[in-house]
């Protein structure tokens, strides 16, 4: 009897979104090839159930300084346990293809990991392992391309099974994204509107985006339904002057009011953010879709159990709240199903030729490297009109914004603050770009009743003990985190004694963007946590305020045998700011610190902070 084909396990861990859509793109292409797919982010996989598999396919990101998804940790520890044998995997085929940023120190570092640790186990590499990278002037897909290509033709010659028909039988395209995965049904206003009174203006809120997320077709990214609390917004004050062009940064304190929330030092808030009602309008109207419509949206698979459970949301307040349509860029395969409902003969072929492998680099620069939107992407073919259903599927969520916390709970009991980057660039053709998040809490006026909602999240910097001797680095808003650990060691210090913290910070100009400027002066003087008086320092790193560059690390290495001897006593290090060059040169800084002062070859040095990290005393938190 015929053996059935196989189901090609393709296995996904995710943290914006980038892992999940090269998944679903790897998917696609070998249903093009007649092989049946199963797709799971690795929080759904059993991974006792690995040594059973004929084949995987594992798509994982990096995150932040090397860090694993938060959907692999639980898989990766499983993997670590050192009860597995070396033979525990023998007989599985795999490969593995990763997503990273060649501007991070640890470039795809856990998907390196995960290769070392699959052949340690026995398993068999099909092919060698994919590096995407971010950098790339084509973005990730450079490198996937032809690694999937490699993978088509290797995967055929391991086992026929997958591919009845061989790796260059395709199916035709238009066969395979005949409908989308989920339904949209719409409801009778009269039949909903008494499930619609929910008590308070807050709980409305809460309940509103609950509703709305939940219903989202999108799996990977809008996990948090309900908002833990919705704060008030009491204070946007700015802490750059007016006149600094560069650079715009304002500090909010926001004050608990639907709940209070225990958060620490070195946690974080992540904000939903509003979008600009205009762009909201201007969607819903580019895409002929009623605003006042109630619906309720199904995923194909589980439709008939969320039927009677789903409670309608007005339409204009589900794209609100789930659809981000003017500030993300829609991913390639947008493109491919916009081509399909394109009726102009002329935005038809420029569909098919930017989703085509030659089309690949062109698209790239129109579509990321000028962070079109979905908004901008369909006025510029005005002759296509997707199905609700498909923009439901296809235009990238509306994602939480996660800050540094810059305040105590001890010294701020019933308040959250933050400081905040308002982002703006310029695209390579000149057109000036904002952050959704920043420049929306950048325009919020205290005195207007803003109400905020928020998610809480345990951050990479962990609160040290009192006694834990400090040495912070945190060029401009890196400083957020830093506010709030002084400010709790000044309260520690009020009941007990407390080992010295050293601080250094950085910015452009003293007068423009010393943030926090009187706030770390007070406490690097009478017997403050920061002062040499208690055996701590503030130093300051002015970098444009003389010809020469000035940066954090040429203040760590002018200050270099401080630095040693806090560290020979045992002090922590905590790192935080822009992930783009700096964590890497400060690193560089303490390795060079430790081989001049200790009389160790650099190599030493390196060894000696591989181990302070394994302690968990060498901690860093960057964002881009």
């Amino acid at each position: 009897m015929e053996e059935r084909p196989k189901k090609l396990l393709i296995l996904y861990a995710t943290q914006t979104g980038n892992a999940l859509d090269a998944a679903e793109r790897m998917g696609r292409e070998a249903e093009r090839r007649g092989c049946s797919v199963h797709l799971l982010s690795l929080d759904q996989y059993d991974a006792s159930c690995l040594p059973q598999e004929g084949a995987v396919i594992f798509v994982v990101s990096t995150t932040g300084q090397g860090d694993t998804p938060d959907s692999m940790k639980g898989f990766w520890k499983y993997l670590l346990q050192r009860n597995l044998s070396r033979q525990w995997l023998e007989g599985l085929n795999y490969a593995v293809f990763g997503l990273g940023d060649s501007g991070y120190q640890k470039f795809n570092f856990v998907v390196k990991k995960l290769d070392r640790r699959l052949l340690d186990l026995g398993a068999t590499p099909i092919v060698e392992r994919g590096l995407g990278d971010d950098q790339h002037p084509s973005g990730y897909e450079a490198a996937l391309d032809p690694w999937m290509l490699s993978l088509w033709n290797m995967l055929n010659t391991i086992n026929y099974k997958y591919f009845p028909s061989g790796p260059d039988f395709l199916i035709p395209y238009e066969n395979l994204i005949a409908q989308p995965k989920i339904r949209i049904m719409y409801h009778d206003i009269d039949k909903v509107d008494s499930q619609l009174s929910t008590g308070s203006d807050l709980n409305h809120i809460e309940l509103q985006i609950e509703r709305a997320r939940k219903m989202s077709a999108v799996k990977y990214s809008l996990d948090k339904n309900r908002p833990d609390c919705i704060l008030k917004l009491v204070k946007n004050q700015p802490l750059t002057k007016s006149s600094s062009k560069d650079k715009e940064v304002h500090h909010f304190e926001f004050e608990f009011v639907s709940s209070t929330i225990e958060y620490e030092v070195g946690d974080v808030l992540e904000i939903l953010p509003s979008q600009n009602p205009a762009a909201v309008d201007a969607f819903l109207l580019r895409c002929n879709l009623d605003p006042e419509a109630f619906i309720t949206v199904h995923p194909l698979e589980t439709e008939n159990q969320l039927l009677d459970t789903q409670v309608p949301i007005k339409l204009k307040t589900f794209v609100e709240l789930t659809m981000d349509v003017a500030s993300a860029s829609p991913r390639r395969y947008f493109f491919e199903v916009m081509s399909m409902f394109a009726t102009a003969e002329h935005e038809k072929e420029r569909l098919q030729y930017f989703v085509s492998p030659e089309g690949r680099d062109d698209l790239y620069q129109y579509n990321q490297r000028e962070r079109r939107t979905v908004l901008e992407v369909l006025e510029d073919f005005p002759s296509v009109q997707m199905p609700f259903e498909w923009l439901v599927q296809l235009v990238p969520p509306l994602k939480t914004r996660a800050f540094s916390i810059s305040s105590s709970p001890s010294v701020h009991p019933n308040q959250v603050h933050l400081t905040v980057s308002v982002v703006l660039w310029t695209t390579p053709f000149k057109r000036n770009r904002a952050g959704l998040c920043s420049s929306w809490l950048a325009k919020l006026d205290p005195e207007q009743r803003v109400h905020v909602p928020v998610w809480f999240q345990k951050g990479s910097l962990r609160p040290p003990p009192p006694s834990l001797p400090l040495i912070l680095v945190g060029p401009g808003t890196g400083c957020a985190p830093f506010r709030g650990f002084i400010e709790e060691r000044a309260i520690q210090s009020l009941i007990g004694s407390t080992a010295p913290v050293m601080f250094f910070f950085g910015c452009r100009n003293e007068d423009n963007d010393f943030l926090y400027k009187e706030f770390w002066l007070s406490h690097s003087q009478n017997n403050g946590v920061l002062s040499e008086a208690k055996g701590g320092g503030f130093y300051v790193a002015f970098s444009r305020d003389q010809p020469q560059k000035v940066y954090v690390q040429h203040k760590m290495r002018e200050h270099s045998h401080k630095v040693w001897n806090f560290l020979s006593e045992g002090a922590a290090i905590y790192v935080a700011g822009s992930s783009t060059k700096m964590p890497s040169d400060v690193l560089l800084a303490f390795e060079e610190i430790i081989s001049k002062e200790s009389g160790l070859p650099q190599e030493s040095a390196v060894r000696w902070l591989r181990a302070l990290e394994k302690a968990g005393k060498y901690h860093v938190e960057a964002w881009s």
